[in-house]
């Protein structure tokens, strides 16, 4: 191994000298999420939320398992080009995961973080790649509604009703295929060169229907952790990018960083408030789920990273995005415990000088 192509900053950030490159990557998501704002930037918007499946979790695994196959083949790779695979859902023992992605036959490791789980796997895919454990990397993650609905809440059939700060969970999968610079033989759509590791942080929170008040310490824990350990501000980013706060979160995180002296609403960014229109789609405080982060990141942030022009001022140089989960369970919640989250960011930035 040569010179280290990476270097620790303070205690949880890690910054690459060399980036790692997210070279390809897809979506698919529901119908809800295809007549949403983001909807003719997805690769794959299914007829049905089924997706010709018998269950919401074989479902589920179809959603991950179409990603990938769609990632891989942008990327005009196989599965054997790839070393590694990331990979986590919201389902008990990572079923979606186990069952949708057997079939590639890539070395698996799974990982849960909830709906932060799309920060955590990029995080540990690019780590590995940076300290060169491994050329390549594929990193998906997906939720469902109803499956995570069955999961953590009530049967649809049940039909219960559902509180203004509840969030909707995105029915989608986003798959992204990492390398190092010496096997990215064409232009890639973006650049990792950094990630900040999320604290498990809890502020008393047990309303499992506002998910946005419970990770929104997170993930100004992550946020100002990160600007401190990098000696960034706000202003070095052109958006600040959280995963699935809602309009009730993202609230929460401007009072929070402005505790800790800084102000990010001009350039604040939530995934859940942009995959739905709340004029038009009954979605309450937004989108949440591990797929909510993935498939905006895949279909629309790495876009304007794509389009960025320095002259023309069109698209974004470089984002900190920063996937935020809720670590409960059924169990946890029943036994009156209080709803922990996390949250991880990574820094990306566009391939164009």
């Amino acid at each position: 191994m040569g010179e280290s192509r990476y270097m620790r900053l303070g205690r949880s950030s890690v910054r690459f000298d060399e980036p790692v490159s997210i070279i390809s990557s897809a979506s698919v998501v529901g119908t809800k999420e295809g007549e949403g704002p983001l909807g003719l930037l997805f690769d794959m918007v299914g007829e049905d939320d089924t997706f010709g499946c018998n269950t919401w979790e074989e479902a589920e695994s179809s959603l991950q398992k179409d990603a990938v196959y769609l990632a891989l083949k942008k990327a005009n790779l196989k599965p054997e080009d790839i070393n590694l695979l990331f990979a986590g859902d919201l389902l008990g023992q990572s079923i979606a995961t186990s069952f949708g992605l057997a079939v590639y036959g890539i070395p698996l490791l799974g990982v849960y973080g909830a709906c932060s789980t799309c920060g955590e796997s990029l995080a540990l895919g690019a780590m590995s790649i940076a300290a060169e454990y491994a050329d390549r990397a594929v990193c998906v993650t997906s939720s469902h509604f109803a499956s995570a609905e069955k999961e953590f809440r009530y049967p649809l059939g049940y039909g219960n009703q559902r509180p203004l700060a509840a969030s909707w969970t995105v029915t989608g999968s986003g798959a992204f295929v990492l390398g190092s610079g010496k096997t990215v033989t064409g232009s890639s759509r973006a650049l990792i060169r950094g990630v900040t590791i999320g604290i498990i942080t809890d502020y008393g929170i047990k309303d499992s229907m506002n998910m946005g008040a419970a990770m929104a310490p997170a993930a100004a824990s992550t946020i100002a952790r990160h600007f401190a350990e990098w000696g960034t501000t706000p202003g070095d980013y052109d958006k600040i990018i959280t995963g699935d706060l809602g309009t009730v979160g993202q609230t929460a995180l401007f009072e929070l960083l402005k505790k800790e002296g800084y102000d990010i609403s001009d350039r604040h960014m939530d995934c859940g408030i942009e995959i739905y229109d709340a004029g038009t789609q009954d979605t309450h405080a937004g989108g949440s789920g591990c797929g909510c982060s993935a498939v905006t990141l895949s279909a629309y942030i790495l876009k304007q990273l794509e389009d960025y022009d320095k002259d023309s001022g069109k698209g974004w140089r470089k984002v900190l995005f920063v996937p935020t989960g809720a670590l409960l369970s059924k169990t946890s919640f029943n036994e009156g415990k209080t709803i922990p989250g996390i949250a991880h960011a990574l820094v990306i930035e566009s391939n164009i000088a």
